[in-house]
């Protein structure tokens, strides 16, 4: 099967460890700037905190490919250390989904 290499959407959902949002916002920041300017294969980055629940986490990521996030951007070292710093305040693991665009408006 060949590879995909069409422009992919990443959904990550996630829920923080009561106590833990500050530090969680402060390494996702810190991690989502090294990714921006590191990797040109991702086109941008967003988190969205739930209003009503603060510690749950919609975060939708833009790339060139499926392969490039779960390639070469899984293998970077700011990546490595970021998910070994966020077993620390994520509660649970965190749930990765694929999209792509079919419809503009």
């Amino acid at each position: 099967m060949a590879a995909d290499t069409s422009p992919v959407t990443v959904v990550i959902t996630c829920s923080i460890r009561p106590g833990k949002l500050d530090v969680a916002r402060r390494e996702l920041a810190a991690v989502i700037d090294k990714v921006m300017l590191l990797e040109p294969a991702c086109r941008g980055i967003r988190v969205h905190e739930n209003p009503e629940q603060s510690q749950r986490w919609l975060i939708v990521e833009r790339w060139d490919s499926r392969e490039a996030f779960t390639g070469p951007h899984m293998q970077q070292p700011h990546m490595q250390a970021f998910l070994e710093t966020a077993a620390t305040f994520l509660d649970g693991e965190a749930d990765f989904a694929f999209w792509h665009e079919t419809l503009v408006a």
